[in-house]
C-alpha cells in the first residue's frame, strides 16, 4: 500500500518536535512525494508538506532552501483558497520568521503584519493563533527598536496564552523568554534574568535537556551573565548551548555561530 502523505507528515513533524531534524527532513521529502502523486504538485496538501519541510530547514540554517519552499506554499495556497486565507497567514508568519532569523528586518516585519492582518480576520481578536502572530511581530519589532509596541504586543500575547494553554505551556515560555529579550536589550537585567530562567525551566519540561529548542534561551542567558560578572556560569551556559546545536544544525548556523564566538571571547579563565 502507497504510505500516505498525511501519515508521513505527521510523523515528520514529531520527528522534528523532538529535534531528530534529519529523519523529519526524510519523512518531510517522503510525505511531499505521497502528496503530490495523491493530490498533484498544486494540491493544498502539498503545500502543507512544503512548508512543514519549509520549517525544518529554518531550524537547522539552510534559508535559501526553505525560502524557495515557503515561497512555493504560499504561491499554492493562494491559487488554491485566496490571499486572505487562514492558511496563507500561516506561511506569512513563517517567511516572517525566516526573515527575522536572517536579519532582513524590515521584510520580516511586512509578513507578520501581513499574518496578523489576515488571522485577525478570520479567527477573531483573541484568537491564540492571532496571539501567535503577534508575538512573532513583537520580536521582529523589537529588532527594530520599537520596543513599546512590542513589549505590549508580547504582554497581550502571553496573557492569551495563559488564558487559553495554561501558565505551563512552552508558549508563554517562548513570550516569556522574547520579552526577557526585549527587557534584557533595555539594560533591565535585574527584570529578564528570571524570565529567562522561567522560560528555560518549562522548554526543559517540555522538550527534554538536550532538544536544540533551548538554545536561544541558553544563549541569551548567558549573554546576560557575562554582562554581570558570572564568567563561569555563562561558559557553562555557553557550551552547553554548542553541546545541543553542534549535531542538530548546519555548522554556519547563526545561533551556533553566536554561541562558539561568544563563549570564545570570555577566554579559557573566566570567572
Amino acid at each position: 500500500m502507497p504510505e500516505s502523505a498525511d501519515t508521513l507528515l505527521d510523523l515528520g513533524e514529531q520527528a522534528r518536535e523532538e529535534g531528530r531534524y534529519a529523519e523529519a527532513e526524510a519523512l518531510l521529502r517522503r510525505g511531499i512525494a505521497a502528496a503530490e502523486r495523491d493530490h498533484g504538485p498544486d494540491g493544498v496538501l502539498t503545500a502543507y508538506a512544503l512548508n512543514e519541510l519549509a520549517v525544518t530547514f529554518k531550524y537547522t540554517g539552510r534559508f535559501d532552501e526553505a525560502a524557495g519552499l515557503y515561497r512555493r506554499a504560499l504561491d499554492i495556497i493562494e491559487r488554491a483558497k485566496g490571499p486572505d486565507d487562514a492558511d496563507a497567514a500561516g506561511v506569512h508568519h513563517n517567511l516572517g520568521g525566516l526573515a527575522h532569523a536572517r536579519g532582513d528586518f524590515a521584510a520580516a516585519a511586512g509578513h507578520a503584519r501581513r499574518a496578523v492582518e489576515i488571522r485577525r480576520r478570520a479567527l477573531g481578536d483573541g484568537h491564540v493563533d492571532v496571539a501567535a502572530d503577534r508575538a512573532a511581530l513583537a520580536a521582529i519589532l523589537d529588532a527594530l527598536g520599537e520596543d513599546a509596541e512590542a513589549e505590549a504586543l508580547l504582554r497581550a500575547a502571553r496573557d492569551v496564552f495563559a488564558r487559553d494553554l495554561g501558565p505551563g505551556h512552552v508558549e508563554v515560555a517562548i513570550t516569556d523568554g522574547n520579552l526577557a529579550a526585549l527587557l534584557h536589550r533595555r539594560g533591565d537585567t535585574a527584570a529578564a534574568e528570571p524570565l529567562y530562567r522561567q522560560a528555560l525551566t518549562v522548554r526543559e519540561r517540555a522538550y527534554g535537556e538536550d532538544h536544540p529548542e533551548l538554545a536561544i534561551t541558553l544563549h541569551n542567558l548567558a549573554k546576560l551573565c557575562a554582562e554581570t560578572g558570572r564568567g563561569a556560569e555563562a561558559r557553562a551556559l555557553y557550551a552547553r548551548a554548542v553541546r545541543i546545536l553542534e549535531p542538530a544544525v548546519d555548522p554556519e548556523h547563526p545561533a551556533l555561530r553566536a554561541c562558539r564566538e561568544e563563549l570564545a571571547d570570555l577566554g579559557p579563565g573566566a570567572r
